[in-house]
């Protein structure tokens, strides 16, 4: 783990991948008050503390700190995202994968997704889980409008678009779910640590 200060209240802690990610950003979460952290954001290859009263000191107690073994555990809130699997790219994902589309319906309802962290746009949640021989490339051209709901693929992540938005990833199916609501009281239905299962609609 790198340590790296980041303005006056903030710590990034720097992981070689994106497990480290997940067990780092778990005890750090759990370690939070401990380390007078307000905020632990995880990102693909980084955590960040911040809102640290002495980040100083903060940098000296994890100087040398690992994450412990199994400190990542799939311990989050399960959320079932009921999935009707008809994307226009579902083909291409089974191209790309060798298999047939029931194949890739099958793997991927079989995967216990975790979200490692959320970006790009509000809700957006990346989560891991798909094996990396079954990563995926993005579209050469992105499309300039992905519906709201749409089930997605891209490198080893899959995610579900909160809302419509430009995108390159390729789409599997849709949901009727709702990923994002601004006035509820925590907006995003998907957040970092989460569970995720993928049904049949």
């Amino acid at each position: 783990m790198e340590l790296r200060r980041v303005g006056e209240h903030g710590l990034l802690v720097v992981c070689p991948d994106a497990a480290a990610v997940r067990a780092a950003y778990a005890e750090l979460r759990a370690r939070a008050d401990e380390l007078g952290a307000v905020e632990v954001v995880p990102a693909a290859r980084t955590v960040l503390l911040d809102g640290l009263a002495d980040a100083a000191a903060t940098q000296a107690a994890l100087t040398g700190w690992e994450p412990e073994p199994g400190a990542e555990n799939r311990s989050g809130d399960l959320v079932e995202i009921p999935t009707r699997y008809d994307g226009p790219d579902l083909d291409e994902v089974a191209r790309q994968w060798e298999t047939t589309t029931a194949d890739v319906v099958r793997t991927h309802q079989a995967t216990e997704f975790v979200v490692a962290f959320c970006g790009f746009a509000p809700g957006f949640a990346y989560c891991t889980g798909l094996p990396e021989t079954l990563s995926v490339r993005r579209k050469e051209a992105p499309r300039a409008s992905v519906p709201a709901g749409s089930v997605a693929l891209a490198a080893e992540y899959t995610s579900v678009y909160p809302s419509s938005s430009p995108g390159g990833w390729q789409l599997i199916g849709r949901t009727d779910l709702a990923l994002w609501d601004p006035a509820a009281g925590t907006p995003a239905l998907l957040m970092p640590g989460t569970r995720v299962r993928f049904t049949d609609a």
